[in-house]
């Protein structure tokens, strides 16, 4: 992806201070995604990077990473596992909590979702402390997956999430050094 398109794509993106709560600051990706060639160039971006590569599943974490993770599965062909939160999914389920930047909370995954072997690409928008994501590479990998690489439009880098991450391939197009940026 070029520099003048990740420079677009990051100036699109919304800052919300005090959102959840006081002191955090939320990036509201929908001022990307109303933009149609952003959506499509963000989702394009990703696939670029992976694709080539043996792509089983596509899992998208709640809500945000369900957009960019059926783009993707649908650009590869491939089923998407919807990872989400706690109390959401019918059925038989696994369970994983993790600590957010504000609070504690948990994903869930259909017991069926994810054969051994299988070589999965997990989705979210963004990626901040990386609980989240930590917590989606746990539920894959119980179910005897394999986490082919992590993918995010947003990266908190000051939040240090990648260092929860280490031995995964993580993929940001978009990256934040500080708050106030």
């Amino acid at each position: 992806m070029d520099a003048a398109l990740a420079l677009r794509m990051k100036n699109s993106i919304r800052r919300i201070p005090d959102f959840p709560k006081e002191g955090i600051v939320f990036r509201d990706l929908t001022t990307l995604w109303k933009d149609p060639e952003l959506l499509r160039a963000s989702a394009d971006a990703i696939y670029d990077h992976y694709k080539g590569r043996k792509v089983d599943k596509v899992l998208g974490i709640e809500a945000r990473g369900f957009v960019f993770g059926a783009l993707l599965a649908e650009r590869f062909g491939v089923g998407f596992i919807p990872a989400r939160k706690m109390g959401k999914l019918p059925g038989e389920k696994i369970t994983e909590e993790y600590q957010l930047e504000y609070r504690m909370d948990g994903l869930e995954m259909h017991k069926d979702a994810v054969e051994s072997g299988e070589q999965v690409l997990i989705v979210d928008d963004l990626m901040a402390t990386a609980g989240t994501a930590l917590a989606a590479t746990k539920l894959v990998e119980r179910m005897g997956g394999t986490v082919l690489g992590l993918a995010f439009v947003v990266e908190l880098t000051f939040l240090l999430g990648r260092e929860k991450l280490r031995g995964y391939e993580i993929l940001s197009l978009v990256q934040y050094a500080s708050e106030d940026e």
